[in-house]
């Protein structure tokens, strides 16, 4: 994981040093080429590629992430402080949306094969994927906030706030998941196995849960972990409809602002977050399969 940190981070500081434009081009007022050089040489970006990742590793191993060229006042470790819990926030609550509602889908519609149940909602599971969350958020926002009134309309204050964009969010990844568990019920279901533990009379119920259940659940713990990543470094869309003060929004704008520290170090926090995440998910195979063994 080490060695895959630093080319990531190296891969990262240097493409987005060689995109077109700089920090300061945006600037309301165009900076003089002296005061251009000065900022250069205060920021050090003036000096080559490597003496520059030199001297950002020397200050990732203290975790320091470096100053804002943006956000002047503040540096990169504060703008990840005041954004990342509500990021977290959102992204757990949307990722146990999805499973809640995805993985009892996936196994109904294995299970009612063939029958008008599994079309209709294999049908279900099919729109939620299709359906992008730009569209899916004014459409609940128009509904349940506007008409109905059942819901605040945006910000994130309290637990009712995050309702809507828990399920916008959430949305995309429960039909994902449930098609990844009726895929996963389907394989496991005609094994041996099953058909040895219903000759032995185990009930229909303990058979599916107890025996198919574990294994049919791969595929889904397989893509858990680089949604999770996803979900926990926000999204720029829904941040954006629902006005929350998230890490998601930096992400996009820091990208085109050209602000370099904010762009390398949410890339880092994202390949953290998926490089600890995957090796959870390696490490749970064992569990759910009693055929898998580390050595």
């Amino acid at each position: 994981m080490i060695p895959l940190m630093l080319v990531i981070s190296f891969l990262t500081f240097a493409l987005v040093r060689v995109a077109p434009g700089g920090p300061f081009d945006k600037e309301r007022t165009p900076a003089s080429p002296e005061i251009e050089r000065s900022l250069k040489a205060k920021y050090h970006l003036d000096e080559p590629i490597w003496k520059q990742y030199l001297r950002y590793l020397a200050q990732l191993v203290r975790g320091d992430l470096g100053p804002s060229l943006k956000y002047r006042s503040h540096t990169v470790n504060d703008i990840i402080a005041q954004g990342l819990p509500v990021s977290l926030s959102l992204g757990a609550a949307a990722f146990c949306f999805a499973l809640v509602v995805g993985i009892p889908l996936g196994v109904f519609t294995a299970l009612r094969k063939g029958c008008w149940e599994e079309f209709a909602a294999s049908f279900l599971s099919m729109l939620a994927v299709c359906v992008p969350a730009l569209v899916v958020g004014p459409l609940l926002i128009m509904v349940f906030a506007i008409n109905l009134k059942w819901f605040p309309v945006a910000l994130w204050e309290s637990p009712w706030h995050g309702v809507l964009p828990t399920i916008t969010l959430g949305l995309y990844f429960t039909g994902r998941i449930a098609r990844l568990m009726r895929e996963g019920m389907l394989n496991t279901l005609p094994s041996e196995f099953i058909t040895t533990a219903r000759a032995k009379g185990l009930s229909e119920t303990a058979v599916v849960w107890k025996h198919a259940f574990r294994l049919a659940m791969l595929p889904v713990v397989s893509y858990s972990g680089p949604l999770l990543a996803e979900l926990l470094t926000g999204s720029f869309v829904v941040e954006n409809i629902f006005q929350i003060p998230g890490i998601g929004v930096f992400m996009i704008n820091s990208s085109l602002n050209r602000d370099y520290p904010m762009v390398v170090g949410l890339v880092l926090l994202y390949a953290v977050l998926l490089l600890v995440l995957n090796l959870v998910v390696d490490l749970s195979y064992s569990v759910l399969d009693r055929r898998v063994k580390y050595e």
